[in-house]
């Protein structure tokens, strides 16, 4: 039952840090192009616009800083697999010229309050 409770908890920050980071992102301007892609590879977050740049967005959320800070859990195997994601994305929907890049929201959610960063460009395409 615990186990269940522990999934269930960490389902819910994720969708709420995600909740957080579109009204965020929308807010600095982007337009929110898809929630949660998902193909064969696995699943991007957030498919944004920065005006004409495509922005692939990860998202991470955390509740304390037990484990250090969000955006320190993005490890080269995570960002080798978003990057597979997001080239699918764009041969998928024939944006393969098209100018793009990895951002990350980290979402720090306090008890009095949440905190969020956006670090822009925050990795290259990992092979």
């Amino acid at each position: 039952m615990k186990r269940t409770l522990m999934a269930t908890d960490r389902i819910q920050t994720g969708k709420l840090g995600e909740d957080i980071a579109i009204d965020y992102l929308e807010k600095e301007g982007y337009r929110i192009v898809e929630r949660n892609y998902r193909c064969v590879f696995g699943e991007i977050d957030i498919v944004a616009r920065d005006g004409k740049v495509l922005v692939f967005v990860e998202v991470r959320s955390r509740r304390s800083a037990k484990y250090g800070y969000p955006q320190e859990s993005i490890g080269l195997n995570k960002r080798k697999k978003i990057s597979k994601i997001a080239l699918n994305y764009l041969k998928e929907k024939q944006l393969l010229g098209c100018h793009a890049r990895f951002d990350v929201v980290a979402v720090k959610m306090l008890p009095e309050c949440y905190k969020v960063e956006l670090i822009k460009n925050a990795f290259d395409l990992a092979y």
